[in-house]
C-alpha cells in the first residue's frame, strides 16, 4: 500500500498524510495534471470523481463531484495558489453545492502536495490545514481520513495498469 503514514494534530490543525509510489515523480506529477487520470484516483473507489473545470495555474478554479454508489453527487473545488511542476501544488480546497459552487458554511483546508524522488519512486507528502479544530474534527468525523487514504492507495494500481 502506498500510504505510509497518517498523522493529524488538532494543535495545529492539520492532517498530513505520507505515501511511496513506485514511479518516478513526473508520472505521479501527471495523474494530478490531467484530469481524465485524476478520475481515476481521487476519492475512494465506490466514490468516483469527475472534473469539471481543471487547471493547475495559479488564480485558477477546478471544480468536480463525487458519485455516491446511490448515484447522489458530492461537490468540491479547489483554488491554485502554487505550482511548482512536478515537485509541489498549493491549494484551497473545499465542498461545493449542486452546481458546483462553494459552500459558505462547509470547511475549508489549505493544501501542500509535494513529491520527492526516492529510490526509484516518488514520496509524496499530502497536508491539509484547516481554520480551526473544530473543522478539521468535522472532516475527520466525515470518513476524511479514511476517504484519502482509499484514493491515494489507488495511484500505483494505476501507474502499473497504464
Amino acid at each position: 500500500m502506498p500510504v505510509t503514514g497518517v498523522q493529524k494534530d488538532i494543535d495545529t490543525r492539520t492532517l498530513t498524510i505520507t505515501a511511496e509510489f513506485a514511479a518516478p515523480v513526473e508520472q505521479v506529477w501527471g495523474i494530478y495534471a490531467d484530469p481524465r487520470k485524476l478520475e481515476q484516483v481521487w476519492g475512494p473507489p465506490t466514490y468516483p470523481a469527475t472534473f469539471v473545470e481543471h487547471s493547475l495555474t495559479p488564480g485558477a478554479r477546478v471544480t468536480y463531484y463525487m458519485t455516491s454508489p446511490e448515484g447522489e453527487k458530492h461537490g468540491g473545488w479547489w483554488e491554485i495558489a502554487e505550482v511548482d511542476a512536478p515537485h509541489s501544488l498549493r491549494f484551497r480546497d473545499g465542498f461545493a453545492d449542486a452546481d458546483l459552487s462553494p459552500v459558505d458554511t462547509a470547511p475549508v483546508s489549505e493544501n501542500v502536495y509535494r513529491f520527492e524522488a526516492i529510490d526509484g519512486g516518488t514520496r509524496a507528502v499530502y497536508t491539509s490545514t484547516y481554520a480551526t479544530a473544530e473543522a478539521l474534527q468535522q472532516v475527520l468525523d466525515m470518513g476524511m481520513e479514511e476517504g484519502a487514504t482509499l484514493s491515494i492507495n489507488q495511484i500505483d494500481g494505476f501507474l502499473a495498469a497504464a
